[in-house]
């Protein structure tokens, strides 16, 4: 018992260990193309207009009148609240359907008809619905982003091992434990794996519907400033986005490292 335990801490501190190297290199990658950007455009003075030096992009966070802090959070806001609702609607949609194949005979292919329709081109009929704002902007991203979540998910939940199935209902298993003990389990990897895609898509959905018409967001300001070609400002934009999108991505990440080391644990 010992021994095991004795691997099992050695297994974990050798994963760790893996994962600080790893972060490591991909933070020293980073930074090498921040350094060789900057290089380039000051060798050959390239316009700051068509490309802007990072200098010169985060020289824009120090100008109040972007209102860099109340436009991030408007566009994390609608970015969070439109994943969020896409994980929710999405995993329970899943779940619906894998209990109920006449319900998912009936109404999943009506959502992939649903998917096909470009979202660009509801944004108009959100806000003659919705009016401005920042629900029009969650709708859009939920749009976009709960469809993978949905199929991921309910891929994930209808992939169980027959023997599995057969072992419950031998032993008069409810669907209820069925549901809690093989398939929840086993479709997490699916789950997270569509979360990933889905909070990727949410930032598009967001900033989409900024494009089209809103008064707040980092969209917004991108828009705003086009005309003036203040192109520092829009990169500035961009790289806050980015973040947002990696925030995002590495917070499903974690979670999905926090429960599968739990199961392992079991």
């Amino acid at each position: 018992m010992f021994a095991f335990e004795r691997a099992r801490e050695q297994t974990v501190i050798g994963d760790t260990a893996r994962s600080a190297r790893t972060l490591v290199i991909v933070l020293i990658v980073h930074l090498a193309v921040i350094v060789l950007w900057q290089v380039l455009v000051d060798a050959f003075h390239v316009p700051k207009f068509i490309l802007p030096s990072p200098l010169a992009t985060l020289a824009t966070l120090t100008h109040a009148n972007y209102a860099w802090v109340s436009n991030l959070a408007v566009t994390a806001v609608e970015i969070l609240g439109g994943f969020c609702l896409g994980a929710v609607v999405g995993v329970a949609l899943a779940v619906i359907f894998t209990w109920s194949p006449l319900i998912s005979l009936l109404l999943l292919p009506l959502f992939v008809t649903l998917n096909m329709i470009p979202k660009v081109a509801l944004g108009p009929l959100f806000i003659v619905w919705f009016s401005y704002g920042i629900f029009p902007n969650i709708l859009i991203a939920f749009s976009i982003c709960f469809f993978p979540i949905l199929l991921t998910t309910a891929r994930g939940l209808s992939e169980v091992e027959p023997d599995l199935l057969d072992l419950v209902k031998s032993l008069r298993g409810s669907r209820w434990t069925l549901f809690r003990k093989i398939q929840l389990p086993g479709a997490l990897p699916y789950v997270f794996s569509g979360m990933k895609v889905g909070a990727i898509l949410a930032v598009a959905g967001a900033i989409v519907g900024e494009f089209i018409a809103s008064d707040r967001g980092l969209g917004y300001l991108m828009i705003q400033v086009q005309s003036s070609l203040d192109t520092p400002a829009m990169m500035m934009a961009v790289v806050l986005l980015t973040l947002l999108g990696v925030t995002l991505s590495a917070s499903n990440a974690c979670s999905w490292s926090a429960t599968f080391g739990r199961n392992k644990a079991r």
